[in-house]
């Protein structure tokens, strides 16, 4: 079966991922993904920080199944009752006054950006320049690539979208340098995830707030990977005690149902008026009630607890294990449930294939770094066998 499915991927499918790892999943089960010739694997991953839930969670996907008995889709012409409450439990859990939903993380910072660019419009200002940082991901859509700080994501699409540009991380003199009296917004992941795990710098962090305040600059948070739990708090500016204008979430915003949002307060969020933005399938009666059965669960099981305790715990182990293989495992950096092991790029890829090998899912960042954002409901036997195989493998290199 799976070289029937690799047959017509290659002959049907953009040829956008490239040879993909051997596996094709038919089913899964908590933290577990069974292939199509039965083997089992331990998602490590969490496709991506997506199934904070697990995999077949059953209260879920009877949430899901009782939608699907109701209405999928009706359209932004008509109040949605699923769409307002999801909209009132980010509200009423965060900074945030108002929410709108679309479809994905990158779609949420495309809403963010404009977001910013027309509140300055309102106000009478010519500001229409984006800051963001070096090794930031904040999409796949033009703007979006714009904005994140990887020349190979921008190079083959130039001429890029103008108006954005991006400055090292943590360099406070390098932002304030590049902000200019056209400076619409500045773009920060507090962690950056699809680089390797890169926590900001928490002064750094005050700094740029203190500018954004002087300066009436839009400070947006993309929360895409770092939101819903990942970190051990609901959203990562939570874990840093500081508070943007607008913050955009998505991935485990659905547990595997697309959706993303963006959030801000109501100075920001009012500039927003009727015809200025839209959707389509963005917040439909499927998706919101998908991020409504999210957070019951959360509130349920205590799963934003849960990640701060499994992350603590995930990270002792993990630096337990790199006292003992110093010369292999030369970084931990772990936020929560959003963990990078730095093991060198001579070696980064083979560990990788290793684990994939030994039935763990992980992903290779920047060649050197494997990333690990698992489900939330993960256990410490979990973290233990990971901890076991990731041993093994060290000690089988030279």
């Amino acid at each position: 079966m799976l070289q029937d499915v690799i047959e017509l991927d290659k002959k049907y499918y953009m040829n956008t991922f490239g040879d993909r790892l051997p596996v094709c999943f038919e089913r899964g089960e908590g933290m577990k993904l069974y292939a199509d010739d039965g083997k089992e694997y331990y998602d490590f991953l969490g496709g991506i920080a997506v199934n904070a839930l697990g995999h077949s969670h059953q209260k879920f996907i009877e949430a899901l199944k009782n939608q699907l008995d109701k209405v999928i889709h009706t359209s932004s012409l008509y109040y949605i009752e699923n769409q307002a409450k999801l909209a009132e439990k980010i509200v009423t859990r965060t900074c945030a006054d108002k929410v709108f939903f679309c479809n994905s993380g990158a779609e949420a910072n495309e809403g963010a950006i404009k977001l910013a660019k027309i509140y300055n419009y309102k106000q009478g200002r010519d500001r229409y320049e984006v800051i963001s940082l070096d090794k930031s991901f904040h999409g796949r859509t033009v703007a979006t690539v714009a904005a994140t700080g990887q020349t190979k994501y921008q190079a083959p699409y130039k001429e890029l979208t103008n108006g954005f540009k991006q400055v090292a991380p943590n360099d406070f003199n390098a932002l304030g340098s590049a902000v200019t009296d056209k400076t619409a917004a500045i773009l920060l992941e507090l962690v950056q995830g699809e680089s390797g795990v890169y926590p900001l710098d928490e002064e750094y962090v005050k700094k740029v707030r203190r500018l954004c305040d002087e300066r009436d600059i839009v400070l947006i948070f993309d929360e895409v990977q770092t939101g819903m739990g990942r970190t051990g708090y609901l959203f990562a500016h939570q874990w840093y005690g500081i508070y943007p204008d607008v913050f955009t979430c998505a991935k485990a915003l659905g547990g595997g149902i697309p959706i993303g949002a963006v959030c801000a307060v109501d100075k920001i969020a009012s500039a927003f008026e009727p015809g200025d933005h839209g959707t389509t399938f963005g917040g439909n009666p499927f998706a919101t009630a998908a991020g409504l059965a999210v957070f019951k669960i959360y509130e349920d099981e205590d799963l934003v607890n849960r990640a701060n305790k499994m992350g603590a715990y995930f990270a002792k182990r993990l630096n337990a294990l790199k006292g003992k293989y110093p010369d292999k495992i030369s970084d931990v950096r772990c936020a929560g449930l959003l963990i990078g092991i730095e093991v060198g790029a001579e070696r980064g890829k083979a560990v990788f294939d290793a684990l994939f090998k030994h039935g763990i899912l992980t992903s290779l960042c920047g060649g050197k770094t494997i990333r690990l954002a698992p489900p939330l409901i993960i256990s410490e036997l979990d973290i233990e066998l990971f901890i076991s195989e990731l041993d093994s493998i060290l000690k089988g290199m030279e």
